[in-house]
């Protein structure tokens, strides 16, 4: 009995996701086996040819008694990149309904009103993710409709962001209410014919681009960084682009009347009564948005379910750093070296975590959430995501899953990999500014993980 109150006591502190009452039903774990001697694989890390000349930190667990098999450089600070995912993760299911994420607050006044605002999902028209469910009930109901378009939030671009990104597909701006992911989508053709443009609104604003404009080494379409216009370089082969376009509460009006094909007004800031009976119009189970954004490492569906989690916290402002300190204070504090945590995507170089603080959160997870479905919320090694050309598995399947988190100079990997004997490893493997290309870091972090499959 005592060491069920114990346990009981233990979850607790540890801000676990499981109810007191199904803690008291769980069994002891399962008794640690002797530490495994891996001086090998110190002797492969420091001797390594290709890892030798940047910052190198390997953190290796049984992911299911947490037992820490091996370290390297584990407890010093790096830039963990979109591995920052797992952590934006952890805050969606430590703080959101598992069964339906909160696509709209709304409010009815009188038989003749309807005043709405934005939660930050980001499915309205999503063309990835797509969800009509908004999009349906705006359309469909016969009131007034009137948008508080002026909710508090974040600056459009995270701290630490580089600014010349802004044209990139991976950093549309944050906003209360996204629509169609908050980017215009280029359907190229070759040239002269002109791309077709998704939503069609913005096709008044695309041009192509003038004679002297530079062309760029890869972008087919640029935007000028304060404003909506659009210019197209030629080109002699079919091609896609996704832009970002910059967003504002008349810009959101404007694109809704579009797509609803009815007036939609303005509300001014968010003001309710004590009368008001706010209702919330539920929208997709929140894994939909997890999956995405974890294989392909969504940035935008990252830093978005940030403040999704924000509006559960305080309804009438979108907060991420309110929701970085629940987290921190609440439910971190018990994993070895607090991180640097500031945003939900990784796009910010000033996130830092330690391997070993991963590691132990990648434990925490596989102990809260049933494992098929942990794992199918990952990248699968051969199978898909950004590791679907890695870590191949052959006729037994994938053996590794995980998170990548790759910017300039830096690329990691976090995740679960299978050893030959059927052991479970959580692990985070940190590579920091090198000047080498990716692609060899990402070679040799296989063939060392490969070992540690065979090894184990």
């Amino acid at each position: 009995m005592l060491s069920i109150l114990f346990r009981c006591l233990a979850l607790v502190l540890g801000g676990t996701l499981l109810p007191l009452a199904l803690a008291a039903q769980t069994t002891a774990a399962p008794a640690a086996l002797p530490a495994p001697n891996l001086g090998w694989l110190d002797e492969q890390l420091r001797t390594s040819a290709v890892l030798r000349q940047h910052q190198v930190g390997l953190s290796l667990a049984d992911a299911t008694t947490g037992q820490p098999l091996f370290g390297y450089q584990d407890s010093r600070y790096f830039t963990p990149a979109s591995t920052t995912k797992l952590l934006t993760l952890y805050a969606g299911l430590t703080l959101l309904a598992s069964d339906s994420l909160p696509g709209l607050r709304y409010v009815q006044r009188g038989p003749d009103t309807l005043l709405f605002w934005g939660t930050g999902d980001p499915m309205l028209l999503h063309g990835d993710v797509p969800a009509r469910r908004v999009f349906d009930f705006l359309k469909s109901r016969p009131e007034k409709v009137l948008l508080y378009a002026q909710v508090p939030t974040p600056p459009v671009f995270g701290p630490g962001w580089s600014w010349d990104d802004y044209g990139y597909y991976f950093q549309p701006e944050r906003s209360p209410m996204p629509i169609y992911g908050n980017t215009v989508r280029f359907y190229g053709r070759p040239a002269p014919t002109a791309p077709r443009v998704l939503p069609r609104f913005f096709r008044p604003l695309t041009a192509p681009a003038p004679g002297t404009r530079p062309n760029p080494a890869n972008d087919h379409v640029q935007r000028q960084p304060e404003e909506n216009r659009f210019f197209v370089f030629p080109s002699a082969k079919a091609w896609v682009d996704e832009v970002p376009f910059r967003t504002s509460s008349a810009l959101l009006l404007q694109l809704l009347q579009d797509t609803l094909r009815r007036p939609v007004l303005a509300a001014g800031p968010l003001r309710l009564r004590a009368a008001d009976s706010v209702r919330i119009l539920r929208t997709l189970p929140p894994d939909s948005l997890y999956r995405r954004m974890l294989r392909v490492s969504d940035n935008f569906l990252a830093e978005q379910l940030l403040l999704i989690c924000a509006a559960t916290l305080a309804p009438d402002s979108l907060s991420p750093a309110r929701v970085i300190r629940t987290m921190q204070q609440n439910y971190l504090r018990t994993l070895p070296d607090q991180p640097q945590w500031v945003d939900g995507s990784g796009l910010s170089r000033l996130n830092l975590f330690t391997p070993r603080f991963l590691t132990a959160l990648l434990v925490r997870l596989h102990q809260q959430v049933p494992e098929p479905r942990l794992l199918s919320l990952l990248a699968a090694g051969g199978g898909q995501g950004t590791l679907r050309r890695g870590y191949l598995g052959g006729k037994t399947g994938p053996w590794l899953w995980g998170k990548t988190g790759t910017l300039t100079n830096n690329h990691n990997l976090a995740g679960y990999l299978r050893t030959r004997s059927g052991r479970l490893v959580a692990f985070s493997f940190f590579n920091n500014n090198y000047v080498r290309p990716t692609s060899e870091i990402r070679r040799e972090m296989e063939r060392l993980l490969t070992l540690v499959r065979e090894g184990l």
